[in-house]
């Protein structure tokens, strides 16, 4: 399993911006934006990768995981 997919990658319509927002909460501030979700999700995905790459590289430990049931548990008790 890659490390990438340990954490989790969310995709939204914002109303706001009128456009998709791809975000990857835990690992990375800010995102991508775009017109189409599957685009938006494709260059969300590079950029995780490029993100574990660079903590690679600047020998930091990486943030705990966000995907799994325990991120959706606390998920709920927030909403």
């Amino acid at each position: 399993m890659k490390d990438s997919a340990r954490y989790i990658k969310i995709v939204e319509w914002s109303e706001e911006d009128q456009c998709y927002v791809g975000s990857s909460p835990g690992l990375l501030y800010g995102g991508c934006h775009g017109d189409g979700e599957k685009r938006v999700f494709d260059e969300l995905c590079q950029i995780v990768e490029h993100t574990i790459a660079l903590y690679r590289k600047d020998n930091k430990p990486l943030p705990p995981p966000t995907s799994g049931r325990d991120f959706v548990n606390k998920m709920q008790q927030v909403a």
